[in-house]
């Protein structure tokens, strides 16, 4: 498969980035996602309505995916067990440890990657805040849907209420579920180790992670199939945003650096000798120094400075 450049998107850095303010950055903008998240919870019962008409759209369309293989992970806990531990671990994980990747040994391409998977966030919050949507699982038991993070909860650390830990529902939107960034950032992942990997595994590795993880939030009925192809759809739209959010953050950093008064530098080039009765200092001294006149061979101790050669200072009366 031919490997395509994005234009704007492979440029090297102006400035080298330090991980001291890309770290805090990137909890930044998670901190705002999941306040985001939180906050856009929406109506219920319009949540549940979105959720039956993207329903109702997949089964006119024969693409209700959701439904068989909800049912092979509910009756299969060998399969089942597993796909809760994917969906409500390696989202968390991949992603953070293939952006240190990037930064450490990509750097040319760490840039527009981290760009890149901020600007789909940001959309992705913006969906889940102008449409919430009822996953399949909190649907009525009459569609047909069992949640398998419930089911499957005595096996791991999440309780009822989606992957967050037992006793932290409440901190959670369950209703955040239109576009799928679980999908979206593995497909970003996928991406990055296709193009970046340089090794037959790594690239194996794009192509399967994002796959499998399409098969897990819909066989775990924690998204629809509709979510899926909407959260590679914000993929798609941030990837081409991408190069004009790098180009407004150049602008803006340069109209801060031009308005930020730079303190002048020392001056390192060579101070001044200083010059005073009976005292003389050297370049670079700070504290004058009394210096003794003394005379040469066969000088006479009372000669006068001229006599004592130039420069000399003056004998004491």
């Amino acid at each position: 498969m031919p490997q395509t450049e994005t234009p704007g998107t492979e440029a090297a850095p102006r400035t080298r980035l330090r991980w001291w303010t890309e770290l805090p950055l990137i909890l930044l903008v998670y901190a705002c996602y999941s306040a985001g998240r939180l906050l856009a919870r929406g109506d219920v019962s319009t949540a549940v309505d979105h959720g039956l008409a993207i329903l109702r759209v997949e089964k006119f369309l024969h693409i209700n995916a959701e439904h068989p293989l909800n049912r092979l992970f509910r009756t299969e806990a060998w399969i089942g067990v597993p796909a809760d531990f994917w969906y409500a671990s390696l989202h968390y994980l991949v992603t953070p440890v293939i952006l240190v990747w990037l930064f450490r040994s990509r750097a040319l391409h760490y840039r527009a990657a981290r760009t890149w998977l901020m600007t789909s966030t940001f959309m992705g919050l913006i969906g889940f805040t102008l449409m919430p949507t009822c996953p399949p699982r909190l649907l009525s038991a009459g569609h047909g849907f069992v949640d398998t993070m419930a089911q499957y909860s005595s096996y791991g650390w999440w309780g009822g209420e989606a992957s967050a830990p037992r006793g932290m529902g409440g901190m959670t939107n369950q209703y955040a579920a239109m576009p799928s960034l679980h999908v979206g950032w593995a497909l970003w992942c996928g991406v990055m180790l296709w193009r970046h990997g340089g090794t037959r595994t790594a690239k194996t590795a794009g192509v399967v992670y994002p796959l499998v993880t399409t098969l897990v939030v819909m066989g775990t009925a924690n998204h629809y199939f509709l979510d899926a192809v909407a959260g590679a759809a914000v993929m798609g739209v941030a990837l081409l945003l991408t190069p004009l959010v790098m180009r407004g953050a150049d602008r803006a950093r340069a109209w801060f650096t031009a308005r930020v008064p730079l303190v002048p530098a020392a001056s390192t080039g060579p101070s001044a000798s200083i010059v005073s009765d009976g005292c003389q200092t050297s370049t670079g001294e700070r504290i004058p120094r009394q210096r003794e006149s003394r005379p040469r061979p066969g000088a006479d101790p009372e000669a006068s400075p001229s006599d004592a050669g130039d420069g000399a200072p003056a004998a004491a009366r």
